[in-house]
């Protein structure tokens, strides 16, 4: 049984204020197996945020190594050395190449999920100047970030079976650390206090053994014994107790890396047989469809089946605290699991759309709606009406009907729900796409309009004539007003007619409208005339069929977007949101914080780039910006 190994309680509790890991992440990686209930990231070639057991739920921040020689030398490796990160295809791991920027050493490490456990598996391999390499000490420091947060972690050493390793906990939760060299030195301290990068960084080698660190933002740092042999595992576990998670440990490094390797590769193989070879339509040889078609997959939960989470990441998170940080982007969001469970589709894979839609009638609220976002287990996180995330899950529910891939499930009352929701609620939506402010917004009543005349296909096939008419009698009614409510007296579609639910709009209501922006600058009360603020979500009424490409409003609205929201990169063209942005970086590069400057997204070169099909242009160069984006 696994036993402490001492009492030596480290100093300074409870350590610097916790943070998250930058969200510009390299790469995911999970196996393609339900046994292994594990994901992790990387960025600047270093393993950050390890989620378990579900998708939502980070347990550490990162682990990296550090590299010391008793004398002066002092480098970190997410800081100070070159890498190059390359995808295992076709799996969800990583090859990473590291090199010291003075050409004394360089490592290889791949990163992969033990497919049989919740273990992440770093196999390094250290090579260099033989005389340097014998003075090089290397250190391996992780930082768990338990349950969701960096505070109140409690970090410990443990003696079992003769080795001794390093572990954490809080609220039951468990992370055991350890390496099949075994460490000939092992401490925990307190972040910016006692921990190993602080003793290491100031004495340039490794002088503090804790046995304890408690309550605490910690850290866990061990000297790796290499002893000539310079090519070792690393293994980080959780369970859900101290010897569940230490025997997850001891079984990940007790077998062969390269056999764990190759099943690991081969449950991607299995994972992605159905995909279309869509190559011949991409610039890069269809490099990005293969590694977006493998990262929506990687999003999905392995408990809550179909429940796939907007990112793996915390936007801005090394500016983020654990009240800040919460929830990240690793929530559920309906608009996006259904946009990404469409893209699933489109390339073949007739699974997992299905999952989707049987996760979202299992939460859908009684009233027929869906919470903003929410956990995988569907505990409510934003709590806004936003008319659109209603409406997807029926435009999906009659895509997957089309394609006769629902013989075993019955959608029919979470179809009625949902639609009786939207007919009770709208036009007017709490919050739009981009969950800032309520109003007529053309991109969610192009949902809401779609989802219409899905609902009344469902109420033709099951006998009931009259309420298909009905619904798509509705739907024609949103159509005819929708240039009085969004449309400006100079015929462009406005981003948003500002209006609370339950206002009935007046012609010239969207000329007359001020319009309330957030995330605007001090100095700027954030008020703007709704005329004046333009963004692409009128784009979805084409997209949608409602309106064709060459309507006329749409044609003058496009020629605004570009002249206000088109921006040039050596890439390609991109767009930002919508007219003063205010969610981005602050002018200066800093990260975002209350206000910003609104930056670029690829997805709206992307969103462009299916105007331009069905306009029957070319739209291969915004596919090609998009892969170089990548």
């Amino acid at each position: 049984m696994p036993q402490f190994r001492g009492n030596r309680s480290a100093f300074g509790a409870p350590g610097d204020e916790p943070r998250w890991s930058p969200a510009a992440k390299q790469g995911i990686g999970t196996a393609a197996t339900l046994a292994s209930r594990i994901w992790f990231t990387v960025w600047n070639g270093t393993l950050t945020e390890i989620f378990y057991p579900n998708v939502d739920r980070p347990q550490i921040r990162d682990a990296q190594f550090l590299f010391a020689d008793g004398n002066g030398l002092f480098l970190e490796e997410k800081r100070d050395l070159d890498h190059t990160v390359v995808r295992i295809e076709p799996a969800q791991g990583y090859r990473i190449a590291s090199r010291d920027r003075e050409g004394r050493f360089c490592y290889s490490k791949e990163i992969i999920a033990d497919p049989r456990r919740a273990s992440v598996l770093m196999r390094v391999r250290l090579e260099g100047d033989d005389s340097f390499l014998k003075r090089l000490h290397v250190y391996l420091l992780c930082a768990p970030h338990l349950e969701d947060s960096g505070g109140d972690n409690n970090a410990s050493i443990i003696e079992v079976g003769g080795r001794e390793l390093l572990t954490a906990e809080k609220n039951g939760r468990w992370v055991v650390v350890g390496a099949s060299c075994r460490f000939s030195k092992l401490s925990c301290g307190y972040v910016g206090r006692s921990d190993g990068y602080t003793d290491i960084h100031t004495n340039h080698r490794m002088t503090w053994e804790f046995d304890e660190a408690k309550n605490g933002n910690v850290a866990l740092t061990g000297e790796l014994d290499l002893h000539g042999n310079r090519e070792f595992t690393v293994s980080i576990a959780l369970g859900e107790t101290m010897p569940s998670a230490t025997s997850t440990l001891l079984q990940s490094l007790g077998e062969d890396f390269q056999k764990q390797r190759r099943v690991f590769i081969y449950s991607w193989c299995d994972a992605v047989q159905d995909r279309l070879a869509l190559e011949k339509f991409s610039g890069d040889d269809g490099r990005l469809y293969r590694a977006g078609y493998n990262v929506i997959l990687a999003h999905e939960d392995k408990i809550y089946q179909g429940a796939f989470v907007a990112s793996l990441a915390t936007p801005w998170g090394e500016d983020r605290n654990d009240e800040e940080g919460k929830g990240g982007y690793h929530l559920v969001w309906t608009r996006d699991v259904v946009q990404s469970a469409l893209g699933l589709l489109a390339a073949g894979n007739k699974e997992a759309p299905v999952r989707v839609l049987i996760y979202l009638a299992a939460r859908q609220e009684e009233n027929g709606g869906f919470t903003q976002n929410f956990r995988v287990d569907g505990e409510p996180f934003g709590k806004s009406v936003q008319l659109d995330e209603v409406a997807f899950p029926l435009m999906l529910a009659w895509r997957l009907k089309r394609e006769d891939l629902l013989p075993n499930f019955d959608v029919s009352v979470m179809v009625r729900r949902a639609i009786n929701f939207l007919l009770l609620s709208g036009p007017v939506t709490g919050e739009e796409r981009w969950e800032e402010a309520s109003g007529y917004s053309p991109s969610t009543l192009a949902t809401i309009i779609a989802a219409c005349i899905c609902a009344a296909a469902f109420e033709r096939n099951g006998g009931q004539a009259e309420t298909a008419a009905f619904l798509e009698s509705y739907a024609d009614f949103l159509v005819a007003h929708l240039h009085e409510w969004t449309v400006t007296s100079q015929g462009i579609f406005a981003r948003l007619n500002p209006a609370k639910p339950g206002d009935v709009a007046s012609p010239g209501d969207v000329d007359k409208a001020v319009i309330q922006l957030s995330s605007q600058p001090p100095e700027h009360s954030g008020a703007y005339p709704a005329s004046e603020i333009v963004d692409g979500g009128c784009l979805q009424l084409v997209r949608y069929g409602i309106l064709a490409p060459d309507d006329p409003v749409i044609l003058k609205t496009l020629g605004e977007i570009d002249a206000k929201l088109k921006t040039s990169t050596p890439a390609g063209p991109c767009w930002r949101r919508y007219t003063h942005d205010g969610y981005g970086q602050r002018p200066d590069g800093s990260p975002y914080d209350k206000w910003g400057r609104g930056r670029s997204w690829p997805l709206l070169a992307g969103e462009r780039a299916h105007y331009e099909l069905a306009a029957g242009h070319d739209c291969m160069p915004l596919v090609q910006a998009m892969e170089k984006f990548a």
